[in-house]
């Protein structure tokens, strides 16, 4: 509808341009765009006016400002597409409709509601001729073409044009700030900005966490009360040496870090950089900091877990060899059935038994069926390790503790924390490791060599010997508390000899196992393959068997088990009748004679050589790269005892 009373658009004087610049020129950003629509529609005389960004992936105008009929149109936001505004934006060109528009635009829809005559639009462009936006007017009457009015509107528009740039730069620059500041936030590393001062005017919060306080504890504060008198002498140094390097050049790596020194006191060695930039006239320092201890700390922990790692490995290969506790005498199940009482308490458990009766596989049984199963079974052979490395073996040390020691290590019970540790051949432990083995057991805690802080463990201990630690206590050497204190259950495990019913099951599922192992197919043990097993003492008891099914199974011939080579002492354990020898079983036994005493001799030229030590890293066992209970075994067969 026309407007009454109101002059023609071409009779408007020189006046417009300056009502238009003064209800424009105090105001920014969103304000600005209000005040120019509004400005514009009262100037000019018009129905609406308004100013616009341009969405291009969608192909919309989204208002900035959008004055229409004397009010407000708030969130208002359209498609282009049949609009006049297309042309505009199509073409980036001023487009000017006197008359008439609803005829050439007929399908705009909000042309028509509002009864639009005609329409003047122009589009905002960057310096590259981008797109960024679009002004328009329109009239409920025809808007004659006027050189001055159009004027007025370029001037308008490229002071749009200049807002929405800077509008968009200031976005552009808080959107930078802020991927910055999660940046500097999200750091691992401390960063700390100082002034000239060195008085902290920012960091992160991993600066928080280092230094253990909150920033507005630490803000404005000099930097100085968190180093070292040293710390503070070389970072002013350090300043100064920035200070001469070329503008672009000013940042360096502090070789050796700084000594620093959180908020409760606690010092620490940190890596370090330092860089100098200016901004106002003021310059800044930027410093980035490491705690050097947290990495020392992580690196052990990673040292501790693929220790923990191989015990686990081994613990694997272990159960390879053992798959269950076979055997069904009498002897065997009351032993089970100790194992099963108490395998679910947290209580000590002292595994008595000969060398080779599988202390070493009850211990693990009692773990596989304890509250801690999903922990670490952690293993110690106390007679197998030197007794100069036997307490940081156990207890672990601080670097530099003892010569050799380069690094910090976690001893056998920190690994075990949590789980359980088997303590095997425990009668050979020095008497002044008693005492600590027996602190460790009362109190859970101990000291690492070289350290005087106290570590907390909750270990369950399992301990095992073929030793009378009664009789060693007797005799001065076993401390009478320790045994006691591991004695609170013991298990005592049959020999071979006591529970000969095994013996059939046992070497029946060795000798399938090694022939599987080895490829090789053997024909199920003969009655009298059993006998002859039945007649052998087995000092060395199940090691011994297993030991011998395995050479037996690999020098068997014709899938029949050859016992006859495999068996020791035949000549003195195994009765053969005179009337049943026969010229080749006299020369087999006289050739395993020879065989025997050749090894007895070669065992007692290794035990001269290590002065009768049977294990540790000089023992002959090693020497002889055997194990020390399987030579243990192999000496009483062969009757070998030290001279006196």
């Amino acid at each position: 509808m026309a407007k009454l009373n109101q002059p023609p658009l071409g009779s408007l004087d020189k006046n417009t341009l300056l009502t238009i610049l003064k209800g424009t020129a105090t105001e920014t950003g969103e304000r600005f765009f209000a005040a120019l629509a509004e400005n514009l529609a009262k100037a000019l005389n018009i129905h609406g006016a308004w100013i616009t960004e341009y969405l291009e992936e969608s192909r919309r105008l989204r208002a900035l400002a959008f004055w229409l009929g004397g009010q407000w149109l708030r969130d208002f936001e359209y498609e282009i597409v049949g609009t006049p505004c297309e042309t505009v934006i199509e073409e980036t060109r001023l487009i000017h409709v006197p008359d008439r528009v609803l005829e050439l635009y007929p399908g705009d829809p909000d042309l028509r509601q509002e009864k639009a005559v005609s329409y003047l639009g122009v589009p905002l462009l960057d310096l590259d001729g981008k797109i960024l936006g679009h002004m328009a007017v329109l009239d409920t009457r025809p808007m004659p073409e006027d050189p001055y009015v159009l004027a007025i509107f370029r001037i308008f528009a490229a002071r749009a044009t200049a807002e929405l740039q800077r509008i968009r730069a200031e976005k552009e620059v808080r959107e930078r700030e802020e991927k910055l500041s999660r940046l500097v936030d999200s750091a691992m590393d401390a960063i700390i900005e100082l002034d000239h001062d060195l008085k902290v005017t920012r960091l992160n919060p991993a600066a928080e966490k280092t230094f253990k306080c909150f920033s507005n504890e630490i803000l404005h504060q000099n930097f100085g009360k968190f180093l070292t008198t040293e710390g503070n002498e070389k970072l002013r140094n350090l300043i100064q040496e920035l200070q001469d390097l070329p503008e672009d050049k000013q940042y360096l790596w502090i070789p050796g870090g700084l000594k620093a020194v959180c908020a409760e006191g606690e010092e620490f060695q940190a890596e370090a950089t330092l860089s100098r930039f200016e901004m106002q006239q003021q310059t800044f320092y930027t410093l980035i900091l490491r705690n050097l201890n947290e990495r020392i700390e992580a690196e052990r922990k990673i040292l501790s877990l693929k220790v923990e790692a191989e015990y686990l490995k081994e613990e694997i290969k272990a159960l390879q060899n053992f798959d269950e506790i076979i055997g069904r005498s009498e002897p065997t199940l009351r032993m089970l059935r100790d194992v099963g009482q108490v395998a679910d308490t947290d209580a000590t458990v002292l595994i008595l038994g000969e060398t080779g009766t599988g202390k070493e596989l009850v211990a693990r049984a009692i773990h596989t069926a304890s509250r801690r199963r999903d922990k670490p079974l952690i293993k110690v052979n106390c007679s197998a390790i030197p007794s100069s490395l036997i307490e940081s073996e156990f207890f672990g040390h601080e670097q530099g503790a003892f010569t050799g020691a380069t690094k910090k290590r976690d001893g056998r019970f920190a690994l075990a924390d949590g789980g359980t540790i088997f303590l095997d051949e425990i009668g050979e432990l020095p008497l002044d490791l008693q005492s600590k083995i027996l602190r460790v057991l009362q109190e859970g805690e101990f000291e690492p060599v070289g350290s005087s802080h106290t570590r907390k463990v909750d270990v369950r201990v399992l301990a095992a010997t073929n030793r009378n630690l009664h009789q060693e206590v007797q005799n001065g050497k076993f401390r009478e508390d320790l045994y006691y204190r591991l004695n609170v259950f013991p298990i005592k495990l049959p020999t071979l000899k006591e529970r000969m019913g095994d013996i059939p099951i046992l070497a029946s599922v060795f000798t399938k196992r090694f022939a599987q192992k080895i490829g090789r197919a053997i024909s199920p043990l003969s009655q009298s393959c059993i006998e002859r097993l039945k007649e052998y003492d087995w000092p060395g008891n199940i090691r011994e068997l297993q030991n011998v099914i395995e050479r037996a199974v690999i020098i068997s011939q014709h899938g029949d088990l050859d016992l006859d080579r495999a068996l020791p002492n035949v000549g003195r354990g195994t009765v053969i009748k005179e009337a049943t020898q026969t010229d080749e079983t006299l020369k087999r036994v006289r050739k395993m004679v020879e065989i025997e005493e050749l090894e007895k001799q070669n065992l007692i030229l290794a035990l001269n050589a290590t002065d009768w030590r049977v294990s540790g890293e000089n023992g002959a066992a090693r020497l002889l790269g055997m194990n020390a209970s399987t030579l243990s075994s192999r000496m009483k067969a062969l009757g070998i005892k030290r001279p006196r």
